[in-house]
């Protein structure tokens, strides 16, 4: 039995198409081994969200080679559908699966194979001669990503995750955000069928999970696609629906999508989780206008408390990034005085990445590296403490924790859950509780963890 590693780089929806991938290749007759050497198989999904994380893609990518030089090396995703020249001259790599043609690995790793085989049955000479007409080595299976239409057939029956499932069910972004590459390396919206998603959440409920996080790459675009509304809200009623889920979580929402309408609809609903990730980018309505992020500060604010209004105490996060081109000091202390007024549970901060391909990349007033430093580490202090003031809120208060895995803990056998609110919890039990939703007082019979 031949044998697969995998490894994913980049986000939950990389992390999704990265067990499908390991279902099909399951279903083909490998054996998954960890990403270590020894295998004859090793698929890296890639990211190109940022400069770091092409760099890790190809550390990978070139770890796996070294670590089986006989072994067949999968690269797929981001950052080889944004480098496609680069990717062609990589001679680590043996196949190459843009986006959207994930699906097709099984069929990609036959075709190399009888490819393979032949190259074995001739002479050296003509191997050689071979090699030399060649312009490159990996076998490319890419399309042009900005033009399709078709949202990719991938399935999930078991998540690696044991009680909590990533539902991957869009694509795509048509926002073209100036800083950001993705729009190019995945394309535009392209929407799963609600049937084929519920199909699969039905799957996953018989299989035991409780939890599930509806997850895509512009998730408030869901189904915009379809007849130019969108249907985020009905799909959440629909899986809300279904036997056997007891919680819903949402991916990444831009702020647009929080109406009254969709604020109370979900309000309304027992199995939502009060836990909301609303990107800002930034608390400037200057540097909000260079992003193209079509929202203001106030705009966002007002969002905010529309949550606020329908959800006691809702753990909002958020992402946002320092540093961008033209960020002056004073714009820096807008963002910072910003944040600071919504009470963030979470703050993920990200120092600029400069993308070869965006409008960012070729503006003006670039700002330094020590610059975007200091003023990374201001917020993620300024983070800390309101994550903090956020957590004491809950002190002494009953919450339902779902229980998913075991842990050493400062030296004792724990098991560890977490909220609805995505807070983690640690429970000093001796009862096998994993996969059952219970209630505890925090600070009595459990303490929050990070």
């Amino acid at each position: 039995m031949k044998k697969a590693a995998l490894h994913n780089l980049g986000c939950k929806v990389n992390a999704y198409e990265t067990e499908a991938m390991q279902e099909m290749l399951e279903k083909a007759g490998y054996e998954i081994v960890p990403f270590k050497e020894g295998a004859d198989l090793y698929v890296i999904n890639t990211c190109t969200v940022t400069n770091i994380a092409d760099r890790k893609s190809r550390q990978m990518l070139h770890r796996a080679r070294k670590m089986n030089p006989d072994a067949v090396v999968v690269a797929a995703g981001c950052y080889v559908q944004a480098k496609e020249k680069e990717i062609q001259v990589d001679d680590c790599i043996d196949i190459v699966l843009g986006n959207n043609k994930k699906q097709n690995l099984i069929e990609a790793l036959e075709e190399y194979e009888r490819t393979h085989n032949a190259d074995c049955n001739v002479t050296e000479n003509e191997k050689n001669a071979k090699d030399q007409e060649n312009d490159r080595r990996a076998e490319i299976k890419m399309e042009e990503i900005g033009k399709t239409k078709e949202y990719e057939n991938l399935h999930l029956t078991k998540p690696g995750d044991h009680t909590r499932a990533y539902i991957k069910v869009q694509d795509g972004c048509n926002q073209f955000c100036t800083y950001c590459i993705i729009p190019y390396a995945r394309g535009r919206v392209r929407s799963r069928s609600m049937e084929d998603v519920l199909d699969e959440v039905r799957t996953l409920a018989d299989n035991g999970y409780k939890e599930v996080v509806l997850t895509g790459i512009h998730l408030s675009s869901y189904g915009i696609d379809f007849d130019k509304e969108y249907h985020l809200l009905e799909l959440i009623r629909a899986v809300h629906e279904i036997d056997g889920i007891e919680r819903i979580r949402l991916g990444s929402l831009e702020p647009g999508i929080i109406t009254e309408e969709f604020a109370e609809g979900i309000a309304k609903l027992p199995k939502m989780c009060p836990h909301f990730h609303l990107s800002l980018q930034s608390g400037c309505d200057a540097t909000l206008k260079r992003m193209n992020r079509r929202y203001t500060s106030s705009e966002y604010a007002e969002k905010c408390e529309l949550l606020r209004k329908y959800f006691p105490n809702p753990a909002l996060t958020t992402d946002v990034i320092v540093g961008f081109p033209g960020e002056t000091e004073e714009e820096f202390k807008e963002s910072y005085d910003f944040v600071d007024s919504i009470d963030f549970y979470e703050t993920h901060i990200f120092k600029y990445s400069r993308r070869e391909g965006t409008k960012a990349a070729v503006m003006p007033d670039q700002v330094d590296e020590q610059i975007k430093a200091k003023r990374s580490a201001q917020l993620i202090e300024l983070g800390e403490k309101k994550r903090a003031a956020y957590e004491q809120s809950f002190r002494g208060k009953e919450v339902e924790v779902l229980v998913e895995e075991d842990l050493e803990l400062n030296g004792k056998e724990v098991q560890i859950g977490h909220t609805k609110e995505y807070m983690k919890i640690a429970l000093e039990t001796n009862e096998n509780l994993k996969n059952s939703i219970v209630k505890v007082q925090i600070g009595k019979d459990s303490q929050i963890i990070h």
